[in-house]
């Protein structure tokens, strides 16, 4: 049977402080060394989600045996450096990061006109990272997500964080409320965003084919965006060589005879390309697929 995403981070509460206080005391290149040690424990005592990993590696990325095993340890690493990443921007150390960009001009365009925009990510690379670029325009993005985190992590993160200015409208409690404050902030020129990748409730997903196989996903902000018509843009922050992130812009194709399905589909193809050019930043570590 599919495993279901429980909206919670890998790794405790005393794993997030030991690297936060590493980073604080020690810098971010320690950091990425105990993380090498950290994941060797990792791929034996995650079975669940090496399992998943593996899975991926052998039918998705179509990665023969020996190499899907030498991915798994840095399908780990990967993701640990992500994890690194963003407390370290959230800690106010984003000069030691580089930023680069797709299609930036245009985005720019975008969101500096007067209409509300939908930005639909996935959990691919690390978002957060953005939180530096987004400064200027933090006042107005209003962040849609699942909020299950252990309360611990939660506070240990903010505790180390530099004040953010974005909204966060929690799905997971008040389902018609988080509806309202949604189309309150494309009323009011504000940004939207939403992972497409993760759904609550398979009544509320469709399935489709994506990496070879079906997979599930969220029909929710794809009908949103369809039925606002305010311009769509598919982001994606991901890591590269020597602590640069790439932030990619793609404009969905909006027009009148746009669908919810068609959105999906623009959505997927995008999400695909990425992931091809990226195997080892795809971060749901559960059974993805049907």
């Amino acid at each position: 049977m599919k495993r279901k995403w429980s909206g919670k981070s890998r790794g405790g509460e005393l794993g997030y402080l030991f690297f936060i206080y590493t980073i604080k005391l020690l810098g971010i290149k320690i950091a990425y060394c105990f993380l090498a040690l950290v994941v060797i424990h990792f791929i034996p005592f995650a079975p669940k989600a090496t399992h998943a990993i593996w899975l991926y590696n052998r039918k998705r990325i179509h990665y023969g045996t020996l190499k899907s095993i030498l991915k798994l340890y840095q399908h780990y690493y990967v993701f640990g450096q992500t994890l690194i990443d963003k407390l370290a921007i959230k800690s106010g150390l984003s000069s030691k990061y580089h930023f680069e960009f797709d299609n930036y001009q245009r985005f720019i365009d975008i969101i500096d006109n007067s209409k509300g925009v939908i930005l639909i990510g996935a959990h691919v690379g690390c978002w957060e990272a953005g939180a530096a670029f987004f400064g200027n325009y933090g006042k107005k993005i209003n962040i849609v997500m699942f909020d299950t985190e252990h309360r611990g992590i939660k506070e240990a993160i903010e505790d180390a964080s530099e004040k953010q200015n974005f909204k966060i409208i929690p799905v997971n409690e008040d389902t018609l409320g988080a509806m309202i404050n949604i189309k309150m902030a494309l009323n009011n020129g504000e940004y939207v965003c939403f992972n497409g990748d993760r759904y609550l409730d398979e009544n509320s997903s469709i399935s489709l084919e994506f990496l070879g196989g079906q997979a599930r996903l969220p029909i929710g902000p794809f009908k949103i965006a369809n039925k606002c018509r305010v311009p769509v843009v598919f982001y994606y922050s991901m890591r590269e060589k020597g602590c640069t992130y790439r932030f990619i812009f793609e404009e969905a194709d909006i027009t009148k005879n746009t669908t919810t399905e068609n959105l999906i589909n623009q959505y997927i193809r995008s999400l695909e390309s990425i992931v091809r050019k990226y195997p080892q930043q795809w971060f749901s570590f559960y059974r993805f697929w049907n």
